[in-house]
């Protein structure tokens, strides 16, 4: 998971993530996002919300870390990220797999 929070991390610094609950779903339905990442002590309905969003605009989604700990890799509070570079969303995806 290590590897996993330095990549999120280098991906925040080149400014590729888009964070809050908005800004995920505006990149998941404008088709920009990647992968989906959520918290896994986000709400319930806020997980449903992002898995149906997903799922139907077929976007990958991994539910995994705790807010304070994707919080500390990012740099900022949040319990939603989108990732919009194929090649990192690539590279975490092999890494959560």
């Amino acid at each position: 998971m290590t590897k996993f929070l330095n990549l999120l991390g280098m991906a925040q610094r080149a400014g590729k993530l888009e964070t809050g609950e908005t800004f995920v779903v505006n990149a998941i339905t404008k088709q920009t996002a990647k992968l989906v990442i959520v918290a896994t002590d986000t709400s319930e309905n806020t997980k449903k919300k992002m898995t149906d969003k997903s799922s139907f605009y077929s976007v990958p989604i991994q539910i995994v870390q705790t807010t304070p700990e994707l919080s500390n890799a990012i740099g900022t509070k949040r319990s939603l990220i989108a990732v919009t570079d194929a090649g990192f969303a690539t590279a975490m995806l092999k890494l959560l797999t």
